[in-house]
Parts: C-alpha cells; sequence; structure tokens
C-alpha cells in the first residue's frame, strides 16, 4: 500500500471506531423504550379489564348474587394490582378488597357499594 493509502484506511478505520463507539451504547438505551411502551400498554389493557370485571362484580351484586361478585371482584381486584401505580387505583384497590370481603360475608349490598366505588376509581385512572 503506499502512504496515501495506509492513511485514508486509518482515517476509515477511525471513523468506524468512533461511529460504533457512539451508537452501540445508544442501541440499549433507545431498546428499553420499547419495553417500557409495552409495560404502559399492557397496564392500560389490565385497567380496561378490571374495570370490565368490577362492572361484573356490581351487576351480579345488585341482583343479589354475592357469590359471582367475589369472583368477580377478585379477578378486578389481581388485574387492578397490576395496573401501575395511582391514588385512584389504590383507592380501586382498597374498594375491591373490602368488596371481596363483604361479599364472602354473604353482605351483597355493601360488597356492590365497594364495587361500585372501586369502577369509579379506576374510571379515573390515566
Amino acid at each position: 500500500m503506499t502512504r496515501s493509502n495506509t492513511r485514508i484506511a486509518l482515517t476509515l478505520t477511525g471513523v468506524l471506531a468512533t461511529l460504533l463507539a457512539s451508537t452501540l451504547p445508544l442501541q440499549s438505551a433507545f431498546g428499553e423504550g420499547g419495553a417500557r411502551r409495552d409495560v404502559v400498554r399492557q397496564e392500560k389493557q389490565n385497567i380496561k379489564d378490571a374495570i370490565e370485571q368490577a362492572t361484573e362484580a356490581v351487576d351480579h351484586g345488585k341482583q343479589g348474587h354475592a357469590e359471582k361478585l367475589v369472583t368477580h371482584a377478585d379477578a378486578a381486584l389481581q388485574l387492578a394490582m397490576k395496573g401501575g401505580e395511582s391514588p385512584h387505583l389504590a383507592e380501586a384497590i382498597a374498594n375491591l378488597k373490602e368488596a371481596v370481603e363483604h361479599g364472602k360475608a354473604g353482605h351483597a349490598d355493601v360488597a356492590t357499594k365497594h364495587a361500585e366505588n372501586a369502577v369509579t376509581h379506576l374510571s379515573q385512572v390515566k
């Protein structure tokens, strides 16, 4: 190789090394953004599903079906607990726990009120 070819080869090698060194660390940072977006999407879906289950619990509670209320309230509780963090979510979880407890005791009317409150709070989760 001639001197000019050697210089060009060394310059290109340096540019390539610099380019790789600066972009490789960024790839992992950008890759996490997609994973976080998936987590947020899943949390939102869990909230939607929790609202559906809690609404079912309310419907059964209004019919006096304490056992079915407990089933749906417990399902809503499990989903809500996977819904992320929010003051409304915390309130919804507390209400769902109360709904399950009162439903197990056969108090469908009280459990229904707690399930209704849970639906209200779940609907306000952003």
